[in-house]
């Protein structure tokens, strides 16, 4: 059973609460992919041009390399940043599930922290080597899997906060919180789903970079065709795990979806924007002449995805609370629209600067690029 709903009422709409949850937690989740992407591609990258130094393709990726690792420490600002907002709008929208599961698996969930700070310091020591010359795929490496680790123990107290049933055995089993969930079929598609989403946005990523100005015509074309392989097999293996994820619901959450007119409808523009960018990235890989157009209608695609994986997972989400017996949109509201007015304009110019922060980023030549020559 659920614990009791807080008698404190909710500050503003529930419509509300979750628009800003499903934005923020969008942009969070794209910024996870790069992050993600990004390592893998920088470690295989730097691994490549320094086992076969003498390959002519090397420079390419020894210079592509340090391009992805010099950026990657600012990527993980926006990953951080972005993680705020959207775990404080699931908690004031499901408090007494998500703080439920936190505390069950407490060790593991105070250990991000930690895990965190030695994967950001990892990011830093790889991205100083990298400017020096210096080999760096091994410190790309460790980060990622610290990532993944982070990303696991995440997944797992959201796929924990659903399962109220397994509540008091765990606690029963502990009372320290150093035991993950067990037995949850959910659990480990939802996970792998998202690893593969660094492969679509890293290709998504390098596509954009191609139509930057800090790099010769050569390597912008080596960009373009590695974002577009990378985006078109990220986009198919996301499409499988994607399918994962929905047949390991419960078999009542999945009638709950596809009776659903809106979730269908999701669902419908889900797939169709991940088949766009594979199709952009597939285009890309074969096209002989870098250009502008496949990059924005693939990163303009792996925005309407991500979104649309926001509102779908939202739906799993309280369609299976839903299922035993916890309604949001049944939370009572008490709104002070005086408030709510100015923390939206606030939120507005916040994302604004943000946005222009970004543009700044994407601009930027890499750092010390002679060394590398």
């Amino acid at each position: 059973m659920f614990p009791a709903v807080d008698p404190i009422p909710l500050p503003a709409p529930v419509w509300l609460f979750k628009s800003l949850h499903g934005l923020t937690l969008g942009l969070h989740f794209i910024a996870v992919e790069m992050l993600l992407g990004g390592l893998i591609v920088a470690a295989f990258w730097n691994f490549y041009a320094k086992q076969f130094s003498g390959a002519k393709d090397a420079g390419h990726y020894l210079a592509g390399a340090a391009d992805l690792t010099g950026r990657l420490p600012v990527v993980m600002t926006y990953v951080i940043n972005l993680a705020v907002p959207p775990l404080l709008f699931a908690q004031v929208l499901y408090g007494q599930a998500l703080y439920t599961s936190s505390v069950l698996i407490g060790a593991w969930w105070f250990s991000i922290i930690f895990l965190l700070m030695v994967c950001y310091s990892l990011l830093y020591v790889a991205s100083s080597r990298s400017y020096r010359g210096h080999s760096t795929w091994i410190f790309s490496l460790i980060a990622w899997l610290f990532a993944l680790t982070i990303a696991k123990i995440l997944s797992s107290n959201m796929t924990l906060m659903l399962r109220p049933e397994a509540w008091g055995d765990m606690y029963a089993a502990s009372a320290l919180g150093v035991h993950l969930p067990k037995g949850d079929p959910t659990l480990i598609p939802r996970w792998v789903f998202m690893m593969f989403g660094g492969f679509t946005f890293a290709g998504i990523g390098l596509m954009l970079l191609s139509i930057g100005k800090a790099h010769d015509e050569n390597m912008r074309g080596f960009m373009a065709k590695s974002g577009g392989s990378f985006a078109m097999l990220g986009a198919g293996m996301q499409g499988m795990a994607g399918y994962g994820v929905f047949v390991s619901q419960p078999a009542v959450v999945q009638k709950m979806l596809v009776d659903s007119q809106l979730y269908s409808a999701v669902g419908l523009v889900w797939f169709l924007a991940l088949g766009l960018v594979g199709v952009a990235g597939a285009l890309q890989l074969f096209k002989p002449i870098v250009g502008k157009a496949l990059p924005i209608i693939a990163s303009a695609s792996g925005a309407i995805f991500i979104f649309a994986t926001v509102i779908y997972r939202d739906g799993i989400r309280d369609l299976t609370l839903l299922s035993k017996g916890f309604d949001v949109w049944k939370r009572v509201e008490v709104s002070n629209w005086y408030i709510i007015s100015a923390f939206l304009v606030l939120f507005v110019l916040a994302l604004v600067a943000m946005g222009w922060l970004i543009s700044i980023m994407a601009k930027a030549q890499p750092a010390k690029k002679e060394a590398l020559t």
